[in-house]
Order: C-alpha cells, then sequence, then structure tokens
C-alpha cells in the first residue's frame, strides 16, 4: 500500500504541470499527499474493521464519508465531495479513475480472486455504479493479487485482456498524444503498461509519471501493483515519502501490513526497501 501513496505523493505536483520524460526531481517542494492516498487508507481501515454480516456497501461509504470530512483539502473531486457531505448515500454513477485508484489493500486482502472481485464491486457501489469504474477498480486489485503471488508480468497481462478485454500500447505511443482525462478505461491501462514495462519500483514510478494526464492517480496504480511486484521501495523514496504521511494515516497504514502480512508473505525475496524498516 505504500507504494501506491508514494506514487500519489510523487505525482501530485505533476497533474498540473505534467512531465513527458522519466528524468524528474522525485520530491520537488509542495509534494503532498491526496484525495488517492486518504481513500487507499480508507479502503485498508474498513477491511481491518469488517465485521461478519456487516453491509459491505454501506461500510465503504462511511468510511469514505468519514475520511472526506478528516481530510477535505486532500483535492476530492466536486462530485464526491457533494456526495460525501450529503446526508444520504444516494448512488453515483461516476465512471471516473477514483475508484481504481484506492483498491491496493483488498489485493493483499483475499487470497482467491472471487471474493477479492465481489469486495471490490462493493467498495465500488456508493460512488461509482459505472461498468467501466467497476472493470478498471477490478482490474488494478486483480494486478495486485497477482502480483504478489509472484506471476510473472506476461501471465499477468494476459490475464488482464482475458478477464477485462484490455489492450496496451507501448509507452512511447501512449506518451506523445496523452493528455488529462479522469476515466477509468483512460487511466487503467497506461498505468499498467508503466507496470508492465518497468524493471524496479522507482522504474515504474517514473513511467507513470512521463505518461502524463492524471499523474498522481496513475503513479497511485501503478506504484501499488509494483510495490507488490518487486517487493522493494527504494529507502531514499520511502524515507521522504514516509515524512509527508500524516500520523493518522501512517497507523492505519502500518496496521494493515502488519495483520495482513504485506511483507511476510515470501520473506527471503523481500528487501523492505526499506519502506518498512522506518519508525512509523
Amino acid at each position: 500500500m505504500l507504494g501506491a501513496i508514494f506514487g500519489d505523493i510523487i505525482g501530485s505536483t505533476r497533474e498540473l504541470h505534467n512531465v513527458k520524460t522519466e528524468e524528474f526531481e522525485l520530491f520537488p517542494p509542495g509534494s503532498h499527499f491526496t484525495d488517492d492516498t486518504v481513500m487507499t487508507v480508507a479502503v485498508a481501515e474498513k477491511l481491518l474493521n469488517a465485521k461478519s454480516g456487516c453491509n459491505s456497501r454501506k461500510a465503504y461509504a462511511a468510511r469514505y464519508k468519514q475520511y472526506y470530512n478528516r481530510y477535505r483539502n486532500a483535492g476530492f473531486g466536486q462530485m464526491f465531495s457533494k456526495w460525501a457531505e450529503s446526508d444520504t448515500l444516494r448512488i453515483q454513477r461516476s465512471y471516473g479513475n477514483g475508484a481504481a485508484m484506492r483498491v491496493t489493500a483488498i489485493g493483499y486482502a483475499f487470497d482467491d480472486l472471487k471474493p477479492l472481485l465481489k469486495e471490490v464491486k462493493a467498495s465500488c457501489y456508493y460512488t461509482h455504479h459505472n461498468r467501466e469504474a467497476i472493470k478498471g477498480a477490478k482490474t488494478v486489485a486483480t494486478c495486485v493479487f497477482l502480483a504478489r503471488k509472484q506471476e510473472d508480468k506476461d501471465s499477468i497481462k494476459r490475464t488482464i485482456e482475458k478477464m477485462y478485454g484490455y489492450r496496451f500500447q507501448p509507452l512511447d505511443e501512449i506518451r506523445r498524444d496523452y493528455v488529462f482525462d479522469s476515466r477509468a478505461s483512460y487511466s487503467v491501462p497506461p498505468a499498467l503498461e508503466a507496470f508492465f514495462e518497468s524493471d524496479s519500483y522507482e522504474s515504474a514510478i517514473r513511467k507513470a509519471i512521463s505518461i502524463g494526464g492524471d499523474s498522481d492517480t496513475i503513479a497511485c496504480i501503478t506504484g501499488g501493483i509494483a510495490e507488490a511486484y518487486y517487493r522493494e521501495i527504494p529507502k531514499e523514496i520511502a524515507t521522504k515519502g514516509n515524512l509527508l504521511i500524516d500520523s493518522g494515516l501512517r497507523r492505519v497504514v502500518r496496521e494493515f501490513n502488519e495483520v495482513m502480512n504485506v511483507y511476510r508473505e515470501n520473506r527471503t525475496d523481500i528487501c523492505l526497501s526499506k519502506a518498512y524498516e522506518i519508525r512509523f
């Protein structure tokens, strides 16, 4: 989950000032976590506090509203803000990438795809009740799941193409004409391609940012998958990123990683980057 959060922070200053190169300063002045991080942690806390027999859809909605109220200035979109501030649970049919950006934790919480995909759909129900948005969220969670199971990239790509029908283009082709567009169908495939063409966590983030467009969200999606696959985040990124997360968010991340054994699934292959060695 830290991989998604650090991707969001690194992309935070690039959303309005896109770069079309992999050569850039990772944490320029003004770098900060956004609503991508806030909602990612909200999903994690919902999973940590899930109760048998509870209405999962409503539990997600309640957690989203709670986190929105804590972090109103994190950069939420107008449509989501209006929903979060209302006293009702009216279903929103957003086709945006907001559901896909926040599901990294779900990819760690299950050992079987069927319940995982059911959980993803529940997480989308009130805010992204839209076929393309749900497909994007399922795709990201599936990638995290397969990456943490150490499937190779070609296998992951084939699975995504078969399950969800996405087709992928080389980044050099995507980057040339890519502009800001928050649709899930426009954001998710490039974010995945950045991971597929990478050779490390940092490489994945740099490639994601170089696409342009909705940089923080694309890098958040890419970063969550890359962390699960490479099981390593460079110490410099982890150190600087950690300093930009507040104590409340860090507490949930730490608890989630411990409860879900995020860094213990194959301990001999893990060099924590030492993202997890940094004291929260």
